[in-house]
């Protein structure tokens, strides 16, 4: 077997393979001679087929079943002999293939980079830690009535936070336009998800009002039709109804898990569960500046088809996400929507498992153990969890997946460059969005 290797662009390679004749005719041969003892044909005892009679009729059949046998097994041959490491499956395209003459075929194939990781003593990170507060806790609380609250009717105008009820039709140029009008709608005031000017001219009216609103739609509307449009709405209130949130009792912390122990455990359980948030969120912070300063310090190509494979697995998982029916394609999502961020996992995948090689990293045990202890103490029976993720290879090495990445971060961590921060849990936890520069465009 003869083989050359020939790079063509980035990663691409083109193998040339050439196979000698006689080994490609003595597989044929005994492939036939293999196929006489067991085909059975009219006019013929069994297995006393000539062999000349069965390469009459099966010849060429039997020759591309023992040349895709001879390509497949030689093709890795190929790669192993070359000290290729191919990523992702090859392109074959038959060269010549004539009984007499060498097999000649040419595998196109990507391969994996070569990374060198550098740069990690340069990865500068903010490791921020916060504090929880009664305040917090109290306004997690109201958080969490607000998520319960009901809407109770209420006589007198309507004010910000209020919820009517209302009918309405809006017009352009004096004709109703599509999704203009509705009955029986329920707004919040306040919530903002009419165009600008709506809810305001709602807010002081009563129950049986009719308002008429002279509005104009955003330019960055999202429909052509609309967008920078003035428009009419003739509004009628029906009800009015005010905002009923649940009282702090027994009833309402059982809604949560608490049956025993009244405010004072149902303080703990928040202060627990935002803990967990809280950590969680530093965690992820910090890999986002970790992995953005890996990248960033180690550019290097890589395989399109990784990257295929990635934007597939995605589109999958947002077709689920968003309940893809069954007859519906995930492939009518366009790969344009996927392409950057899963260039990024392809890129990431491939520098951490650089970092894992050269640094033998391992799962440690003890590490998964607590990653599944603290996972279970969320559940009613913490034990039971622990026992199915032991009982579980597949869902087990899941779990050492990812306590091995964290080892990963630990050890960028120790080289990187890492400052402390100090911040609230409110500024942590819903941070705001950075100002725009004086003259900067706002995008829509």
């Amino acid at each position: 077997m003869q083989v050359s290797v020939e790079t063509t662009a980035g990663l691409e390679r083109r193998l040339t393979v050439e196979i000698p004749a006689e080994e490609i005719d003595s597989a044929v041969l005994a492939k036939l001679k293999e196929t006489a003892k067991q085909v059975r044909l009219d006019g013929f005892r069994p297995g006393k087929v000539p062999v000349r009679e069965v390469k009459r009729r099966f010849g060429a059949s039997v020759r591309a079943e023992v040349v895709g046998d001879v390509i497949q097994k030689t093709y890795f041959e190929a790669v192993t002999q070359e000290k290729l490491q191919p990523a992702g499956m090859p392109k074959i395209e038959p060269k010549t293939d004539e009984a007499g003459s060498n097999l000649e075929y040419i595998a196109i194939i990507e391969i994996y980079p070569e990374i060198e990781i550098d740069g990690l003593d340069q990865i500068s990170v903010s490791k921020v830690s916060a504090d929880i507060s009664d305040d917090d806790i109290d306004e997690m609380i109201e958080t969490l009535r607000g998520q319960r609250k009901e809407w109770v009717e209420k006589e007198g105008e309507a004010a910000s936070g209020d919820q009517v009820i209302i009918d309405y039709v809006g017009t352009k140029d004096g004709e109703p336009f599509e999704g203009g009008s509705a009955e029986e709608s329920p707004l919040e005031l306040g919530s903002n998800s009419m165009i600008p000017g709506f809810e305001d001219g709602v807010i002081g009216a009563s129950a049986g009002d009719a308002i008429v609103l002279d509005l104009s739609f955003p330019e960055d509307y999202n429909s052509e039709d609309l967008k920078g449009q003035q428009v009419q709405f003739k509004i009628t209130v029906t009800k009015v109804n005010a905002v009923s949130l649940p009282e702090l009792n027994d009833s309402f912390y059982e809604q949560f898990g608490v049956k025993e122990g009244g405010e004072e455990k149902f303080r703990e359980e928040i202060m627990n569960n935002m803990t967990r948030e809280l950590k969680s969120t530093i965690k992820n912070k910090i890999k986002a500046e970790v992995m953005d300063g890996l990248l960033a310090n180690n550019e290097f190509d890589v395989p399109s088809s990784l990257v295929d494979g990635e934007i597939d697995r995605q589109r999958q998982a947002m077709f689920k996400q968003f309940g893809g029916g069954q007859n519906l394609d995930p492939n009518m999502l366009p790969a344009e929507l996927f392409k950057d961020q899963a260039e990024r996992s392809v890129k990431l995948g491939l520098a951490l498992s650089e970092i894992i090689k050269t640094k033998e990293i391992t799962a440690d045990a003890d590490k998964v153990k607590a990653f599944i202890d603290d996972m279970a103490s969320t559940y009613e029976k913490p034990e039971e969890l622990v026992k199915h993720y032991y009982s579980n290879q597949e869902q087990l090495q899941q779990i050492e997946s990812v306590v091995l990445e964290e080892q990963v971060i630990d050890h960028i961590m120790a080289l990187a460059q890492v400052t402390e921060k100090v911040c609230s849990y409110k500024e942590l936890m819903n941070p705001e969005p950075p100002a725009e520069s004086e003259g900067e465009e706002k995008p829509a």
